[in-house]
């Protein structure tokens, strides 16, 4: 159950993230799946020195969201030079 609740915390994560970096017309749901994990491991890492968080809540979350629109930033600095 673990597993289901990380895959669609991550599409919606990744997916809110590539609307505030307006991204979302260059990637599909596996990518808004994979910037909503990779985004939440960097959030942690940021604000809890790299621990996952097992429970859902909106503190996590929103770390979660920056996490993901930090990931986003690079990936448009890398790619165009900008980061829009």
């Amino acid at each position: 159950m673990g597993l289901i609740i990380w895959l669609i915390m991550g599409g919606v994560i990744g997916w809110l993230a590539s609307l505030v970096m307006r991204t979302d017309a260059q990637q599909g749901i596996l990518a808004n799946i994979v910037v909503g994990i990779v985004g939440a491991f960097i959030g942690g890492l940021l604000v809890s020195g790299g621990s996952i968080n097992q429970g859902v809540s909106l503190s996590s979350f929103l770390v979660s969201l920056v996490g993901a629109i930090i990931l986003l930033a690079l990936v448009n600095l890398i790619r165009r030079g900008s980061v829009r």
